[in-house]
């Protein structure tokens, strides 16, 4: 879980309440990766709905038929809308942690709000802002 160096990644805790996904999940659900899906339909089990932010559904999503394994992840998630408020909370995150990608300071916003642990392939990137806003955040790969 996460890289053991970096200050704005820890291990699971108790703190933990829900799971967003960002794109490397995505991506890796429309591969056909198998522990990405061992570890969704776990969830849905559990009752733990996955968030999805609708930019990262923008950033995976190009609506090819191809893409029928990721639209069939995305119906077992929430896709949460990016409102005025989310968005002008986002563009403050990605002012302080002095970032332009808007999609990873919207995944890191939801998740700080939402105590959730994050399934991304982006853990650097992801906890810099987190640390950047003086917050920890858990990551696992996907």
């Amino acid at each position: 879980m996460g890289r053991q160096g970096h200050p704005a990644i820890r291990h699971p805790a108790q703190s933990v309440t829900g799971v967003t996904y960002d794109s490397g999940a995505l991506i890796a659900a429309e591969r056909g990766e198998r522990l990405m899906w061992a570890r969704h339909r776990a969830l849905l089990l559990r009752r733990v709905v996955p968030t999805v932010p609708a930019p990262v559904v923008a950033q995976a999503w190009r609506g090819a038929p191809r893409q029928a394994h990721l639209a069939r992840l995305l119906a077992g998630c929430e896709v949460e809308t990016l409102d005025d408020t989310r968005a002008r909370a986002t563009g403050t995150l990605a002012g302080r942690a002095r970032t332009s990608d808007i999609v990873d300071a919207n995944v890191v916003e939801g998740a700080l709000r939402r105590g959730d642990l994050i399934v991304s392939s982006d853990e650097g990137d992801l906890a810099a802002i987190a640390a950047a806003v003086g917050r920890h955040i858990d990551i696992d790969r996907p």
